[in-house]
């Protein structure tokens, strides 16, 4: 059974910092590429940031510099560092895994970032 399970969201002020985690289970951790999405109340689910099972990352423009992925496969866990947040970064954060090269996807429950100001 895939599980993807997101930890670490929370209530957090302009300027503050938070870590997310998702941990992984049922697949092939170091085959897939990782990848954080989020989706603010009725906007459309967006891209934040992706990290491939060679550790090349790609960041949204809006979080470039302010938004770090990290992996660590041992663990079979993806990591999202956010700093200087911002109001505008307020939503529920997904955990998403892809399969480099069947494309198969998973997706977690998400977890809630609240950011105020």
């Amino acid at each position: 059974q895939v599980q993807l399970v997101e930890s670490g969201g929370g209530l957090v002020q302009a300027g503050g910092s938070l870590r997310l985690s998702c941990a992984a289970s049922g697949i092939p951790f170091s085959l897939n590429v990782m990848g954080w999405f989020r989706q603010a109340p009725g906007k459309q689910r967006e891209l934040v940031a992706t990290i491939t099972n060679g550790g090349i990352t790609n960041y949204a423009d809006s979080v470039k510099g302010r938004f770090t992925i990290s992996r660590d496969n041992a663990k079979s866990t993806v990591y999202l560092r956010m700093d200087s947040l911002k109001p505008e970064d307020t939503a529920v954060y997904y955990c998403k895994s892809r399969h480099h090269w069947s494309a198969i996807e998973y997706w977690g429950k998400g977890t809630l970032v609240t950011v105020s100001s």
